[in-house]
């Protein structure tokens, strides 16, 4: 799992693309938009239930370690490189969230719309 970091118009209106990528075939399993706060990633974690996942790969960033059972977590970059890859290449070749110098979109409905990847 992993969160992305956008905005839309200007830096202080944050946006937060959470999602889940399946660790073996890099396929992206649920996604949500939001704030980065605890009740956007039970969002996701809620879409994620019907999978039965047996390990998370996360950051360490709070949220993770509160709301994902311990012998179920596991922090650390070694097992996050392909969904921060998979970050790269969504920022740098999905133009609908780029313009040509490479800023964020002003239009909200654009990153709802290029969740899909």
């Amino acid at each position: 799992m992993d969160e992305q970091w956008s905005y839309v118009g200007n830096k202080s209106n944050h946006r937060w693309r959470w999602h889940a990528v399946d660790h073996a075939t890099n396929t992206v399993l649920a996604y949500v938009f939001g704030r980065r706060k605890d009740d956007v990633f039970k969002q996701l974690k809620t879409l994620l239930a019907p999978f039965n996942i047996t390990c998370f790969y996360t950051d360490d960033w709070g949220a993770y370690e509160r709301h994902l059972e311990a012998d179920k977590h596991e922090i650390g970059k070694r097992n996050t490189q392909k969904i921060e890859r998979k970050n790269l290449n969504f920022r740098t070749w999905i133009k609908r969230l780029t313009r040509k110098t490479l800023c964020f979109s002003k239009l909200e409905s654009m990153h709802a719309r290029s969740s899909i990847y």
